[in-house]
């Protein structure tokens, strides 16, 4: 059985570099609009996916949107997941030192560059939304050096592969399981960590308001900032057109006197970048990942919880590893 799956992780990383191969050949735009054809593909052929965003964009909004404008929202989010995987097999080719102005747009950037310019550390943070590989992969040609966490892809190839493309212009990856101490190690010598922040964290990870419904969360990322009394940077890379063109920006800087002395430091650091993503989230809900199962784990106090999907065992109790995917993944590709 060991040998038929590694055949079968070959295989499929096999097929994913011809397709590469195959798209390089064509404009970006091109391929951007080809995967578009195969997202409206795949929310036919596999429906479960796009009931499970639909289901999910109903938990957040509820009767503030139509039925029409979820199911077109359910639909953009698709088509959105799509792209990014087929802008990761383009961007170290098309984004560089000198390239990078062509493609990407900086907002409030000065930010977020004044807290990495003190060279004290710092923790960046973003969600599933618009191009989480763009963020960190940015920072890394401007030069900044950061360390992005993340959880290794179950196919080996493909997982070595995409290592090697997000390290070419210097992004530094980390595994996150057993990532504690080398966390630790790098905001102690005045590094930065990138996260995905809205992973679910299990039964016992901190629950606290996302969209009015209480997620669980990982403490690792606040922890960490308080422990080294480092800021947390929520920062987005936002699609601006069905081309290849990102908004690259900062959205909240919170610093650590923000949350000194307050009676659950924690919570409030947790709810209060938990709270910058969904605000980035809701100026453009049809770039979040909403089949993402962000709402699956339940607190013990909830009885009757909303409709969602019932927590695995083998994901509960993981709140101590520092989650995240390079701002850039989470069940498929992924980094910030």
């Amino acid at each position: 059985m060991a040998r038929q799956g590694r055949f079968t992780d070959w295989l499929v990383y096999v097929l994913v570099r011809l397709a590469a191969m195959i798209f390089q050949i064509f404009p970006i735009d091109w391929n951007l609009a080809t995967a578009r054809v195969m997202a409206r593909v795949w929310s036919r052929v596999m429906p479960r996916h796009r009931c499970r965003a639909i289901e999910h964009l109903r938990l957040a909004y509820g009767s503030r949107l139509t039925d029409p404008e979820i199911e077109r929202l359910a639909t953009a989010s698709m088509e959105q997941l799509t792209m990014l995987a087929m802008e990761t097999l383009f961007v170290t080719r098309l984004v560089n030192e000198w390239t990078w102005p062509r493609y990407v747009r900086l907002r409030h950037i000065d930010r977020g560059l004044r807290v990495l310019l003190r060279g004290r550390g710092a923790i960046l943070v973003t969600g599933h939304y618009g191009s989480w590989e763009i963020c960190g992969f940015m920072l890394a040609t401007l030069g900044f050096p950061v360390v992005a966490v993340m959880r290794p892809l179950d196919n080996p190839y493909l997982n070595r592969y995409l290592m090697d493309v997000r390290a070419r212009r210097g992004l530094r990856l980390l595994y996150k399981k057993g990532a504690s101490r080398s966390a630790d190690d790098v905001l102690a010598s005045g590094g930065t960590l990138a996260f995905i922040a809205d992973q679910n964290a299990g039964r016992k990870g901190l629950f606290v308001d996302f969209f009015g419904v209480r997620a669980s969360t990982y403490k690792s990322i606040g922890l960490l900032a308080i422990r080294h009394n480092v800021p947390v940077v929520v920062g987005y890379a936002r699609r601006l057109s069905p081309r290849f063109e990102y908004e690259v920006g900062v959205h909240r800087v919170i610093e650590p006197a923000e949350w000194a002395g307050r009676p659950d430091e924690l919570l409030w650091l947790t709810q209060e970048y938990t709270r910058g993503i969904e605000e980035m989230v809701r100026e453009h809900p049809e770039q979040y990942l909403w089949i993402h199962r962000r709402w699956k784990s339940r607190p013990r106090d909830e009885r009757r919880g909303p409709t969602v999907e019932p927590q695995p065992a083998a994901a509960a109790g993981a709140e101590d590893d520092p989650d995240g995917e390079p701002v850039a993944g989470t069940e498929g590709p992924a980094t910030v």
